[in-house]
């Protein structure tokens, strides 16, 4: 009886607490008017428009990055690649509707496409080209000081056409174009590889540049801005040419810069093109008043030294530019590592250092990185990989594509403040439109703030994860 009793009470108790329970509505997550773009090191997310992780800003302990319209620096003249004499031709052989699907992809501005907005050119070929050749190559004993037998005939296969369709699509993309080195005639070695440019022919150097800007402006392509050499301390590579300082800021000096205004040739000549370790060698020559006032500015790559050296140049001459032109990633790609790296130093660290772009190196090489000369570099990874028609989308696309599809031609560079743990740049772009590119750069997931103006927001990323923000 007594058991009955109790099991009464307990029953009579439940019924009572469960007419007098409050009953509350589910959490209500506020929509965030922000685009978010996504990639994550496990490839589980590519430049993948997110929904979840992202709220309203709410107050909480974690770093927040505050974006601030109030100041900015310096503006970006765009994103990309080194459109390598390989890259065109494995571009050009693809089939013409394959070909057109793949560059719209690259250089529109369209929902799937991620806006490439620069590109660098070998004059000449690279290392990335099936095999070395000037535009004036000669039998060895020859000379030609007029230049009667300068031929642009070695892009027009390849490099040319795809140039032009690429224009087709964007028209007012920048392109840098750049020597590995000059004919072999117009050096001491008479070799591809390494030697010096002969001063007796500087004059007829400066010719060369000249009939190859107004040759390609013939071919509807126009060069924004040239350096003088690639990697002018580099004797190794196949082509290559080395030029110290003193040499180059002669060369500027006295023949390219009084003909370049002489002939009305408005194409930037930009210093240098080599590693962040030698800051001295274009703050020399900027230190020369009559070759800077033909300059327009420097170019770094970071094969050696640190990213801050970019600001350490600009800081020297502030009415002069600096450029990030080439960083390789080394074959078979590591997707965790390489997104990581280039978008901390590169993606982020260039921009907050002044550069007014980025540019990764070859955007395109087949599956066994062909092709290349005979010493060229035999592991480049291309942003894609292109096997005939088919396409894999390798880490420096997503690295690019973070920046290039959301930061046109024209943004500006703005205020935020950063961290070890959240390496970050904002933008203003054109439209008026926020960007903020973050990177987890940790080995957990994070959460963090971002506070903008318009619509502050706290997110989660994974580990080791780059996103984008659009207000």
């Amino acid at each position: 009886m007594k058991f009955y009793f109790t099991l009464l009470l307990v029953v009579a108790l439940q019924a009572c607490n469960k007419d007098e329970m409050k009953t509350y509505p589910p959490p209500v997550v506020e929509d965030v008017n922000v685009d978010f773009y996504l990639t994550s090191p496990d490839e589980a997310n590519l430049l993948t428009l997110t929904t979840s992780g992202i709220f309203p800003m709410v107050t909480n302990s974690n770093f927040t990055i505050n974006v601030s319209e109030g100041t900015s620096y310096q503006e970006m003249d765009g994103f990309g690649y080194s459109l390598t004499g390989g890259s065109a031709m494995l571009i050009n052989n693809m089939s013409s509707a394959t070909r057109s699907e793949l560059l719209q992809e690259l250089f529109g501005t369209g929902e799937n496409s991620i806006g490439v907005s620069y590109l660098r050119i070998s004059i000449g070929s690279s290392d990335l080209d099936a095999s070395t050749f000037s535009y004036n190559d000669l039998p060895s004993g020859q000379t030609d000081e007029n230049l009667d037998n300068f031929s642009l005939n070695a892009d027009m296969t390849n490099l040319v056409p795809v140039l032009n369709e690429i224009l087709t699509i964007n028209p007012s993309i920048k392109i840098l174009a750049t020597p590995w080195s000059a004919p072999t005639w117009m050096k001491n070695n008479n070799n591809t590889v390494g030697g010096e440019l002969l001063p007796q022919y500087y004059s007829t150097y400066t010719n060369y540049f000249v009939k190859y800007i107004e040759g390609m402006a013939a071919q509807g392509i126009i060069i924004d801005a040239i350096t003088i050499q690639n990697e002018p301390e580099n004797p190794f590579n196949n082509p290559s040419m080395v030029m110290n300082a003193q040499q180059q800021r002669d060369f500027i000096k006295n023949n390219l810069g009084p003909t370049f205004q002489s002939e009305n040739i408005t194409t930037k000549i930009i210093l240098f093109d080599h590693n962040l370790d030698n800051p001295d060698y274009p703050i020399s020559i900027l230190n020369d008043a009559t070759a800077k006032s033909y300059v327009d500015g420097s170019a770094f790559h970071l094969y050696a030294g640190q990213i801050d050296n970019m600001s350490l140049v600009r800081n020297a001459h502030p009415d002069r530019n600096v450029y990030f032109t080439e960083q390789w990633i080394q074959a078979p790609g590591d997707f965790y590592s390489d997104i990581r790296w280039h978008v901390r130093e590169l993606m982020v660290g260039a921009p907050r250092n002044w550069s007014k772009n980025v540019l990764q190196w070859n955007l395109a090489a087949d599956p066994n990185s062909n092709p290349h000369t005979d010493g060229g570099c035999t592991e480049c990874l291309g942003a894609i990989t292109i096997d005939g028609n088919s396409v894999q989308r390798n880490p420096g696309y997503y690295i690019i594509a973070h920046s290039s599809k959301f930061v046109p031609v024209g943004s500006v560079r703005i205020e935020s403040n950063t961290s070890f743990e959240f390496p970050n740049v904002a933008y203003k772009t054109p439209e008026d439109k926020i960007v903020v590119v973050v990177l987890n750069n940790s080995d957990v997931q994070k959460s963090l703030n971002i506070n903008v103006p318009t619509e502050p927001i706290s997110v989660t990323l994974p580990a080791g994860a780059v996103a984008t923000f659009v207000w």
